[in-house]
């Protein structure tokens, strides 16, 4: 997708939908971004910058941004999908009739539908025609927006059931700082960019806690063995889970205070209440919707996941940061390596 004229859509333009939209337009490639909020196109339009979202950043004349999500879904080659994950279906669903055969569905969303327990992914499949289902791709990783619209050297990974799709979609974002990818288990990468936002929420409660280094290195790890948990029991691959979409963004979102979700346990570790931190934000933390569809499939699959189980309870039944410690470290003691 490196030709002239190849037109892309993007829905979504949060930070990371901004970030991506730029990366591509910045290739030479035609981008039409949705934008929902009518501010926030009017500063793209007029100053190159969204001011709201992703401020200091000048964005590329190949940008188009537009209100109208049907005049930027229409008769794209690549439909690049970046909306927060509780509107995903409403927002999929006004434009699922645009994709046609050769169309390329990425989405760049990480999260897990409260009720229906699907992926992103699993939401596009539900939505399109099955002869487009080949055509869906999702890209993840260790991320930041800020940081990737200052071209600093990042990689990610694009996942394809079909080779040719992921190949496709890895040519289509590469660039000289902005390496690339390829796997065909969906379902893992999905997974690792979705429940990492829990564990970070968690890390984020610890250093809010002052609790250390050594708390966070033991979150991080156990974080990964409960991903791992529910990646296997979904059919994922586990070496996923050691890589770029597993790993990689756990560890970035666990350490960086760049991460919302980081940030939304650090408030919670010193003792505010999740309303409050909510309402004082204009962005999306992921991880505190996810948690509620992490815990309830865990609880459904009989999944051992008790760092999710302690986050959901101080999210979702008001316990105590330190009880939920106490509750963790008072497990009864076993051997470290799952034995299946």
């Amino acid at each position: 997708m490196r030709r002239a004229g190849v037109k892309i859509g993007v829905i979504g333009a949060g930070a990371w939908g901004t970030a991506l939209a730029n990366l591509l337009a910045n290739k030479g490639l035609e981008v039409a971004l949705w934008v929902f909020e009518q501010e926030v196109c009017a500063d793209i339009l007029e100053a190159r910058e969204n001011k709201i979202f992703l401020p200091g950043i000048p964005l590329s004349e190949n940008i188009q941004p537009s209100n109208d999500l049907d005049q930027v879904a229409a008769n794209k080659d690549m439909l690049l999908l970046v909306v927060p994950s509780h509107v995903f279906r409403s927002v999929a669903v006004r434009m699922v009739h645009h994709p046609t055969e050769k169309t390329l569905i990425v989405s760049a969303t990480k999260g897990i539908e409260n009720k229906s327990h699907l992926t992103m992914s699993g939401v596009l499949k539900q939505l399109l025609p099955p002869r487009l289902e080949n055509r869906i791709a999702v890209l993840s990783g260790p991320s930041f927006a800020k940081e990737v619209a200052r071209e600093m050297p990042t990689a990610v990974t694009v996942a394809a059931r079909d080779p040719e799709v992921a190949r496709e979609v890895q040519t289509a974002f590469a660039t000289p700082y902005f390496r690339v990818y390829t796997s065909y288990d969906v379902v893992g990468v999905e997974l690792g960019g979705a429940v990492k936002n829990v564990m970070a929420i968690a890390a984020g409660i610890s250093d809010g806690l002052g609790l250390g280094y050594d708390t966070r290195a033991a979150l991080i790890t156990r974080g990964v063995t409960e991903i791992q948990r529910l990646g296997i029991r979904l059919g994922a691959n586990p070496k996923t889970f050691m890589g770029l979409a597993g790993i990689g963004d756990l560890v970035l979102t666990c350490t960086g205070t760049l991460s919302r979700n980081w940030m939304v346990g650090y408030k919670l570790g010193q003792g505010m209440r999740l309303e409050t931190i909510l309402s004082d934000m204009r962005t999306v933390a992921e991880g505190v919707k996810t948690t509620k569809s992490v815990y309830n499939m865990s609880q459904n699959m009989g999944v051992e996941m008790p760092i999710t189980e302690q986050v959901y309870r101080i999210l979702y039944e008001d316990l105590g940061p330190r009880e939920a410690l106490q509750a963790l470290m008072g497990r009864d003691l076993k051997h470290e390596i799952d034995e299946e």
